[in-house]
């Protein structure tokens, strides 16, 4: 079977400020999520923050056989994740999924995109 149904990511943050056009040049941190299974997965993400409580579940659904990029500047309810903080994401979800992890800086003209794999766990 492919995948894991928990991952984390250590490193977020979204930066600030972005150069050039939105929203394909708006600097984001994001999960891209592969569902390669016969069943949706049912995803829930919990954000961690150095100096705050937790927030979240986010909840996201990716169906069967396809992928989600999941802006973290998308987020919205139970409240939008602050640009500039640092913050880690546990990913949960019902069927086992690959997550990668992307932050695009957009902040000067000479953009930074950095992507990794997740860990998972369990």
């Amino acid at each position: 079977m492919i995948g894991a149904r928990v991952w984390a990511i250590g490193d977020g943050w979204i930066p600030p400020s972005s150069t050039g056009p939105a929203p394909q040049m708006t600097s984001h941190d994001s999960a891209c999520m592969l569902n390669p299974h016969d069943e949706t997965a049912e995803v829930a993400i919990t954000v961690y923050f150095q100096d705050r409580e937790p927030t979240g579940p986010y909840h996201l659904a990716i169906p069967a056989r396809r992928v989600l990029h999941q802006r973290f500047n998308d987020f919205q309810d139970p409240e939008p994740v602050p640009p500039g903080a640092d913050y880690s994401v546990l990913i949960r979800s019902s069927v086992p999924i690959v997550v990668q992890h992307t932050r695009l800086d957009s902040r000067q003209a000479e953009n930074a995109l950095m992507s990794t794999i997740a860990f998972p766990a369990g």
